[in-house]
């Protein structure tokens, strides 16, 4: 009896193995299977968007020789010329609010949409956001536009089914399907430390940027945006920024702001490896290490200190400083954040407000017009709000450089250098580099901070 029942068990897990084994289609409605449905759903609401900008032609390189410069006189001289960019955008409302990509539209001065159907718009900017390669256009004089609507990415998962959406090398509109194939995908992925991405296969190319990346319903779960490839072409890795962000920025440009605003965590954080996370008392690589803190940090004022490794912030997983600004431009200024962390081995929770970089002190902007090294420099005292915009080290203190033109910048100024001293003077205040401009000297002495590390600028005026 044993072996009866033996050899009929064997008998049914040979019948599940051919089962499972791929068929060639056998039925008509096997055939028939296709993602038509949702392309014709979703392929109106995606858009070509052509750009152009104005660049600076690089002159003759004899232009300013002594020798030849007789010869290539009113030659090679500087000159503007037209450049064109293509890209790939998603129409998100009836009225005309398309979002695409920050590259695709940078520095443009005129912007043409042009709909599935043939029809062209011009488009104005609403918000442009370079960190989160986000922006949000406007066609003007359109209404009963085809939109799609959106999911939240948070609610995706590795292994769905997507289709990508786009214009790619200008041929036209081209659909591509994959899966996700990643989530959280940020740092030196594709080269920007703050992003955050979702991961597909689905073949993303040139001119695919700011394009649709679909479910099987038809909802947008990511803007596409950038490819990892050593060809130029898609080698089955490409990212798209999340809907969750996404529908971040495009809420404050539909409350009219034009700039996105993030929350303010005035904190510098650090990934954990092994090594690391043994140090902090954990079992493995897990949160983001707190290394310093700005004395109005919201994270210092809700009790974390240096030292801490923070968890998760609303019960979102954080490894990271790029997955932990994402969740904090997600939740958006004046929520509050639930956030776990470990300090010696202790979990801990702490509620966190998110609230704007402060303006305090104030910026005190001043645009120096003395003659001399300073002459052309736009100068703002350093506040939270300032290290935010600049990208300037969390505790930075002084004077920062915001604009630089004329003489001082064939000096050698650059926007983001932090002055420290002037001629062994300190400079803290806006005041102290209008002081260092009235000296009536021509040694100069100057020493600035740059990317972490101080230079000294000496030379004679």
């Amino acid at each position: 009896m044993k072996r009866l029942i033996l050899l009929a068990l064997s008998s049914l897990f040979i019948n599940i193995g051919a089962q499972a084994q791929n068929t060639v289609p056998d039925t008509t409605f096997q055939i028939k299977l296709s993602f038509a449905p949702v392309v014709k759903k979703t392929i109106p609401a995606v858009v070509n968007i052509y750009a152009k900008r104005v660049v600076e032609a690089q002159q003759n390189a004899f232009a300013n020789d002594p020798f030849f410069s007789d010869f290539f006189k009113n030659f090679g001289q500087p000159t503007q010329r037209v450049q064109n960019s293509l890209g790939s955008g998603v129409i998100l409302s009836s009225d005309g609010i398309v979002v695409s990509n920050f590259h695709v539209i940078a520095g443009a001065t005129d912007i043409r949409v042009v709909l599935q159907d043939r029809r062209e718009f011009d488009a104005q900017i609403l918000l442009a956001d370079e960190q989160s390669d986000l922006a949000v256009l406007k066609l003007t004089g359109v209404s009963d536009l085809p939109a799609l609507r959106l999911r939240a990415s948070s609610e995706v998962e590795v292994g769905d089914l997507v289709l990508a959406i786009g214009n790619p090398f200008g041929v036209g509109q081209t659909v591509s399907s994959g899966i996700i194939s990643g989530l959280a995908r940020s740092g030196g992925a594709v080269g920007n430390a703050r992003a955050y991405f979702l991961q597909t296969d689905a073949p993303i190319n040139p001119g695919n940027s700011g394009g649709a990346l679909v479910d099987m319903s038809g909802a947008l779960v990511g803007i596409n945006t950038a490819i990892l490839t050593r060809s130029g072409g898609s080698n089955g890795i490409g990212f798209a920024i999340p809907s969750d962000l996404v529908a971040a920025v495009l809420k404050q440009a539909q409350a009219g702001k034009t700039r996105f605003t993030r929350p303010w965590a005035g904190m510098i954080g650090q990934y954990l490896d092994a090594a690391l996370a043994q140090q902090f008392g954990l079992d493995r690589p897990e949160g983001m290490a707190v290394v310093d803190m700005h004395p109005e940090s919201p994270f210092r004022k809700a009790g974390l200190q240096a030292g801490d490794v923070v968890l998760s912030i609303n019960g979102n997983v954080v490894n990271g400083p790029a997955e932990m600004l994402y969740h904090m431009s997600v939740l958006g200024v004046g929520s509050n954040a639930n956030l776990v962390f470990v300090r010696k081995g202790i979990h801990h929770q702490a509620a966190v407000a998110m609230i704007e970089a402060p303006e305090e002190p104030a910026r005190a902007k001043q645009k120096i017009v003395i003659e001399g090294p300073f002459q052309g420099l736009t100068v703002s005292q350093i506040n939270p709000a300032v290290i935010a915009e600049i990208s300037l080290p969390t505790t930075a203190t002084g004077v920062v450089v915001a604009t630089v033109e004329g003489i001082s910048a064939q000096i050698g100024f650059r926007p983001g250098d932090i002055l420290v001293r002037v001629n062994n003077v300190p400079i803290a205040k806006v005041s102290d580099v209008l002081s260092a401009a009235n000296q009536r000297t021509r040694l100069w002495n100057i020493t600035i901070e740059r990317d972490g590390q101080k230079l000294s600028m000496r030379f004679k005026l």
